[in-house]
């Protein structure tokens, strides 16, 4: 029978004797036996189940393939991303603290009311040129932004019926508006039917929807151009808009703490809101009192019921965007985004303005 080759000593667990004399110079730890456990330690774990302490991440930014597993963290935003939500998107705007660029948006501001006045107070229905030429590309904006949550709103009826209703609501007043409103859902339910049955029902109501929020909305305003006192009116109206963007954006700024709608628009705040009022009050009440000879308190009154539909307005519309994932409606504006970025607070404004003037102003 074959003896087994030989092995190497066995190693023992007791005291270890000393290394012959011959092998004195060589190094020892290559023959040192393993130490044993300890008594009391416990039979290593199945190595799939052992916790590993954590590892530290190269320097190359890639996971740590031992360990804990390592902590996802928010994407930052740079100079040239902004995040929504829990995605970075690319492009974003040169920015401050309000999160616009101002220049940009102070520029395109006075352009956009130098052009607005001019139409007012040189001839009145310039104005509903004006008007109508944001409204069509209002429609356009939001429509393409609701085929990112995949509708597809008809939009050549509500196109169509945005102009009808605008001049229904010049020539025929508020009967002519909701006329031509009803026509206008009436065609989008019809013009939908040809592309078959397969989301008829989320596509019809996303048309329903941009009709009523774009052009019937809209159609209130040019109600109150309509009297002879229609450009003070409007104008009216704008402004104190436009106060309830400033005093907010003003107070927010410089005072804004407690956020009024994180989850919608991170900044805003109570502190603005209540600059938002402040302005719009100061701006509404000189002028329905003189211009329109009204009572003061219907100058207060109309000015914070348009503070918060204005502030409403603007959340409802971040609300959309935050729900489709997308920054602005469109980049026509540069500062601002697109048309509807700038709509938003108008256009709810708007009917509640004709409401409280039809009865703090009667014509």
């Amino acid at each position: 029978m074959t003896p087994d080759p030989d092995t190497g000593p066995i190693p023992l667990v007791g005291r270890q004797p000393a290394p012959p004399s011959s092998r004195r110079g060589a190094d020892v730890r290559t023959a040192r036996p393993p130490v044993p456990a300890p008594p009391t330690a416990e039979p290593a774990d199945d190595p799939a189940t052992v916790e590993a302490p954590a590892a530290v991440a190269p320097a190359t930014g890639e996971a740590p393939t031992t360990g804990a597993p390592a902590t996802v963290e928010a994407p930052v935003p740079t100079s040239t991303t902004e995040s929504i939500g829990a995605v970075l998107v690319p492009g974003a705007r040169k920015s401050g603290r309000a999160g616009r660029d101002m220049v940009a948006a102070i520029g395109v501001g006075v352009g956009l009311g130098a052009v607005i006045l001019v139409s007012l107070l040189v001839y009145r229905p310039a104005f509903l040129l004006v008007l109508g030429a944001a409204i069509l590309v209002g429609i356009v904006e939001l429509g393409r932004a609701l085929e990112a949550g995949g509708a597809r709103a008809p939009l050549a009826p509500v196109l169509v019926g945005a102009v009808a209703m605008l001049g229904l609501a010049w020539t025929r007043g508020t009967s002519g508006l909701v006329v031509g409103f009803l026509l206008t859902v009436l065609a989008v339910l019809l013009w939908r039917l040809g592309d078959g049955p397969e989301g008829y029902l989320r596509d019809a109501s996303a048309g329903v929807l941009v009709a009523a929020y774009v052009p019937l909305l809209a159609g209130f305003a040019v109600l109150l151009l309509v009297p002879d006192d229609g450009a003070a009116r409007v104008l009216l109206f704008i402004a104190t808009v436009v106060g309830n963007d400033v005093g907010g954006f003003a107070a927010g700024v410089l005072f804004g703490k407690h956020p009024m709608a994180p989850s919608v628009s991170p900044k805003k705040s109570w502190e603005g809101m209540a600059g938002s009022v402040l302005a719009c009050v100061l701006i509404a009440t000189p002028v329905v009192t003189l211009a329109l000879d009204a009572p003061w308190w219907g100058g207060v009154l109309f000015g914070a019921a348009l503070a918060v539909t204005a502030t409403i307005g603007d959340l409802g519309e971040s609300l959309i965007k935050r729900d489709l994932g997308i920054k602005d409606m469109g980049n026509l504006l540069p500062g601002h985004g697109g048309i509807m970025d700038r709509l938003d607070s108008l256009l709810p404004s708007a009917a509640v303005a004709y409401l409280l003037l039809a009865w703090v102003a009667p014509v």
